[in-house]
């Protein structure tokens, strides 16, 4: 007979046992709202288990990139605004000519917006104007004879080094060992700092929003690795990206083995820089509600195109 099976304090340490081991195994499921992930490192100042933000280099100061030559951007509406999040200058961009990039003017020479267009404008009428705080880089030519010094070879210079920071980026993402498969929808969960990857190779944020706890270590790192698809939103139904705890758009990664649909339906707001191998659309045509990206679209091989959009690009 066991000599502990009548002593109230055995079961209640065994009891106290069993609780204890239940609540270390927590954190590996989601389903509820609480942290999916390794918390562990919460507060402690390193990035966490997905390690420090990849170097973005040339690409940096990009709130925008289509890449693939004739990949190029396309802006719809007019209230599209392209700005650093700190208030710094910022670019768009493509290694092909400048006749790629349609529906949008900066700011390094004085503006005259359409119909009288005039200054760094890139294929604007007055139903597609997009504002960039900063400059547009592309191929030749010139967009305009009142913008001498875009469209030519410095400019397709410096594309081609964004070009080549976005793709290593892109590859050092896509290497990283470690990941948990939270499940293909990330709708309604909260995300401790780590690397995310699903076995059907696509992500969806539909349903609810995805939060992402950084446990208030602002240094906190996220990197979600796709295969194939990234879809954030349903029809009528945008999502967002929620930050808590210290989280930082300059710290969240999207490597995206193919296209990026972002909020189709117009509105929600995403979060984070977003590298996709095919092409990245934020909202559809026709939509007036405003989306917004806290980061950045870089499309390693084909276009950007958005409607009505805010990017709010962080600073390094």
């Amino acid at each position: 007979m066991d000599k502990d099976a009548g002593n109230p304090k055995a079961w209640m340490w065994l009891i106290a046992a069993l609780a204890a081991g239940l609540i270390a195994g927590c954190g590996s499921q989601g389903d509820d709202g609480k942290i999916f992930g390794n918390a562990s490192s919460s507060g402690s100042g390193n990035p966490g288990p997905a390690g420090a933000a990849p170097a973005l280099g040339a690409a940096a100061a990009f709130g925008g990139f289509g890449g693939g030559g004739g990949g190029g951007m396309t802006n719809q509406g007019t209230s599209t605004v392209i700005v650093g999040a700190q208030g710094q200058p910022v670019s768009i961009g493509t290694t092909g000519a400048s006749s790629t990039m349609t529906g949008f003017h900066d700011n390094s020479v004085a503006y005259t917006p359409p119909p009288a267009a005039a200054g760094c404008t890139y294929t604007e009428t007055t139903l597609n104007m997009g504002a960039v705080n900063g400059t547009i880089v592309t191929d030749a030519p010139p967009p305009t004879i009142t913008c001498p010094l875009e469209g030519t070879a410095a400019t397709k210079a410096s594309a081609t080094a964004a070009a080549a920071a976005a793709l290593a980026a892109f590859n050092d993402l896509a290497g990283r060992p470690g990941a948990i498969d939270p499940g293909a929808n990330l709708g309604g969960l909260t995300l401790a700092a780590g690397i995310y990857k699903t076995a059907s190779g696509a992500f969806l944020l539909t349903g609810s929003d995805l939060t992402l706890d950084a446990g208030g270590n602002a240094n906190a790192v996220w990197v979600f690795q796709m295969a194939s698809t990234l879809t954030v939103g349903a029809a009528g139904a945008p999502r967002s990206v929620i930050l808590a705890g210290g989280a930082q758009p300059k710290n969240v990664f999207w490597q995206v083995g193919s296209a990026a649909t972002i909020n189709a339906a117009g509105g929600g707001t995403m979060v984070g820089t977003i590298i996709s191998s095919a092409a990245t659309s934020i909202s559809t045509a026709g939509n007036t509600t405003i989306s917004t990206l806290n980061g950045r679209a870089l499309a390693l091989n084909a276009s950007v195109t958005m409607v009505n959009t805010h990017i709010n690009v962080p600073a390094p």
